[in-house]
């Protein structure tokens, strides 16, 4: 099994996308590429801790390639616009795949430059790659939420 950690925007979402993915073995979100120890969700919601709401993917990469999970997290938000996804404002909602290894960093900076001058978008595409950093565990409240909230509707 290989990870894979993606922001792009509130993670609920980000996270349900991948859900859904034959060879994604599991999923959670939480916080990464701050510089505050230990945050919680108010933490990061207080913009203090420089920290991305992200989904981290565990995958078999003999069932779903890390390229084909880099074309779900182009296609589930627009990574042109810089620290913002929809109505969700702030550095924590910013476009970043945060790579674990180096065929991931490359593999990245290649599907990104390739959707750039694919004419997609008409701005450029803002979206960070970095190397993953300390992973902080979202609480359970915010795992799978879209799955719970649909439950307590039923």
């Amino acid at each position: 099994m290989e990870k894979a950690t993606f922001g792009g925007g509130c993670f609920w979402g980000v996270e349900a996308a991948f859900r859904k993915v034959k060879g994604v073995v599991s999923t959670s979100v939480g916080y990464m590429g701050g510089h505050f120890p230990n945050p919680c969700y108010l933490d990061v919601l207080s913009r203090i801790t420089g920290h991305a709401e992200v989904a981290q993917v565990e995958y078999d990469p003999e069932k779903v390639s890390y390229e084909q999970l880099l074309d779900l997290f182009w296609s589930i938000h627009d990574p042109t616009t810089l620290n913002r996804q929809g109505p969700d404002r702030g550095e924590q909602y910013r476009s970043v795949i945060f790579f674990h290894n180096q065929e991931q960093e490359v593999l990245a900076r290649l599907s990104k430059q390739k959707l750039q001058v694919s004419g997609k978008f008409d701005k450029d595409i803002v979206t960070e790659i970095k190397p993953a950093s300390d992973y902080y565990l979202a609480d359970d409240y915010h795992q799978q939420y879209f799955e719970k909230k649909q439950k307590s509707l039923t």
